[in-house]
Parts: structure tokens; sequence; C-alpha cells
């Protein structure tokens, strides 16, 4: 897919998100890797209503090529891009779900929300949480570079969650399956759910060879 396709794939994204209630207002962005930089909503952009040809190109320095001002999380996608090669797209939502569970206490920070269903541990594994720090704070980028090497999303505390995959859908698919998972977590609270167990697990890893 070319530049110019690719523009217009995020904003068809973009939208189907917000339509389906997983953004809302000017919350949330979406990235694409390119040849020669990346590709990012901008800053105060609302998802559903994304113009392609305003969209921000940067190159892997984090400078403004063209299009408007990016968004001020561009670093948090920046640290996904430099820590994970094969990552094609990076998404990083507000959705309700997850943002309830990022700001639940006694979460386990390796493993913040238990692998209740195959497809939860196929699309995202384990998920670890990331310790609060307000919205733009470059630390914040650091914190996800260590922990983007081993793992395609993470969950930053009180405030939502960000997540790599090797193209936009499937970035959007694994934002998507955190989302469903993390409801069932909230809906099974104090039932002592089923979880699937590590031979379990080795299995799906076995057969779908997951990272």
């Amino acid at each position: 897919m070319n530049e110019s396709a690719l523009r217009e794939h995020i904003c068809r994204c973009g939208k189907s998100l917000y339509d389906r209630g997983l953004t809302a207002g000017s919350s949330g962005n979406i990235s694409v890797r390119l040849d020669d930089g990346w590709l990012l909503t901008p800053t105060n952009a609302c998802l559903g209503t994304l113009d392609p040809a305003r969209l921000s190109k940067l190159d892997w320095q984090g400078n403004l090529i063209s299009g408007d001002a990016p968004s001020k999380e561009a670093f948090l996608h920046r640290a996904m891009y430099e820590e994970r090669a094969g990552a094609g797209a990076v998404v990083h939502l507000h959705s309700t779900h997850s943002a309830a569970v990022s700001c639940m206490p006694g979460l386990d920070p390796c493993d913040c929300i238990p692998p209740l269903t195959a497809y939860f541990v196929m699309k995202i594994g384990k998920l670890p949480l990331v310790p609060y720090h307000r919205p733009g704070d470059p630390k914040l980028g650091d914190a996800i570079r260590g922990l983007a090497g081993k793992h395609s999303a993470v969950l930053l505390a009180n405030h939502g969650p960000v997540v790599s995959g090797k193209t936009l859908e499937a970035a959007m698919y694994a934002s998507e399956e955190l989302e469903e998972t993390a409801k069932l977590f909230l809906l099974l609270r104090g039932h002592n759910p089923r979880v699937l167990n590590e031979a379990q697990i080795a299995e799906l890893n076995a057969v779908f060879n997951l990272d």
C-alpha cells in the first residue's frame, strides 16, 4: 500500500473506531510505519473526522516533515517502533473498559489482565501495566521502551492501552480484543473465573507461533 492509500486507510480506521465508541472527542491516536518515516494522527484531532492530507508525517528523529502538528503522544508510538522492528502500526485508545481496568488497584504489573480467552492470549499475550505518568511526559516513552521489546501491547495506568501490530488491521483487532477482554474482566470481578492454564497457553503459543 502506497502512502496515499495508507493515509486514506488511517482515516477509515479512525472513523470506524470512533463510530463504534472505542474513542471519544479528540482522544486516541493512530500511526503507521513508512519507508521514509511514519504517519501519525495530529494533535487535537477527532479520529472520526480525520483528513488524509493533514495527517502528520514524521522522520525517525520525531521531526515533522509535513502535515499538522503531531499528537503530543507521538513518543508512545516512536518507542514501540524503536523496540519492535516488525511493528507496522500502533493504536493508542482511551477505550472505556481498558481505561477502567487501568485505574484499578491491586493489578499484577507484569500481567494486569488474566488469560480469560484464547483470543486474548493470541492477540495480546501478557499485558504489562505502565506506572502513571502525566499525558505528554517524555518519561512515559522510556517506560514503554523498557517493555516493548517483549510485549506488543501495554496498558498505561489511569490512561489506556498502546497496541502495536504488523499492520494497522492487526493493531486495531488486537486493541478491540483487549477492550472486550477488559470488559469481561470487569464483569467477572469477584466471581473467581476460570482462566487458561500454562499448558493451554503453551499449546496456543506452539500452534499459532505467537511472539
